[in-house]
């Protein structure tokens, strides 16, 4: 679930609680949590709905109803609510900055990736993916995995690792 830049520190202050979507099925769910740069959001409930209110719309960061449905307006399938709210600061940014690698233990194939970016800091993950053989989208989940490990940081374009992950790679 995307969410507008200009949005994020209204939801932190507590200011914006809801987010309106179309999706076919959501990319969210109740219960979970949404982990990105800029923190993480505890999603406390997600549901469909045929009308939004204008307390609804404002708790979304709209001034009206229809600023709302205009911005979601055209795009295929159900609209949903998300409750939302802000839990913290990304964890994965302290990890990356740690150089305890105490215990962990990678498998062959991610250490492999590792080395690649190790390698390649900054180089495009298709290109990345194309040079190994393997397709993009299965390539950045598993870029993503390390990233959740604290060992890569992704660039504006490409990756690099973390000092965590220099660390991790010095100890071999």
């Amino acid at each position: 679930m995307l969410i507008r830049v200009a949005d994020w520190e209204r939801i932190r202050s507590g200011e914006v609680t809801l987010q309106f979507r179309r999706w076919k099925r959501p990319t969210v769910r109740a219960g979970g949590t949404l982990r990105t740069s800029l923190g993480v959001l505890a999603i406390d409930a997600v549901d469909v709905v045929s009308r939004v209110t204008r307390a609804e719309a404002v708790a979304a960061g709209f001034t009206t109803v229809a600023a709302l449905k205009s911005s979601v307006d055209g795009k295929e399938g159900s609209l949903y609510r998300v409750r939302l709210r802000y839990v913290g600061e990304d964890p994965r940014i302290e990890l990356r900055s740690s150089s305890d690698v105490d215990g962990l233990v990678l498998a062959g194939e991610a250490l492999a990736l590792l080395r690649l970016i190790a390698a390649n800091p900054g180089v495009r993950a298709a290109d990345l993916a194309a040079s190994i053989g393997r397709e993009k989208l299965p390539f950045k989940a598993d870029v993503r995995k390390l990233k959740a490990k604290g060992l890569t940081e992704s660039l504006e374009v490409g990756y690099r690792l973390s000092p965590r992950g220099e660390a991790y790679l010095r100890s071999l």
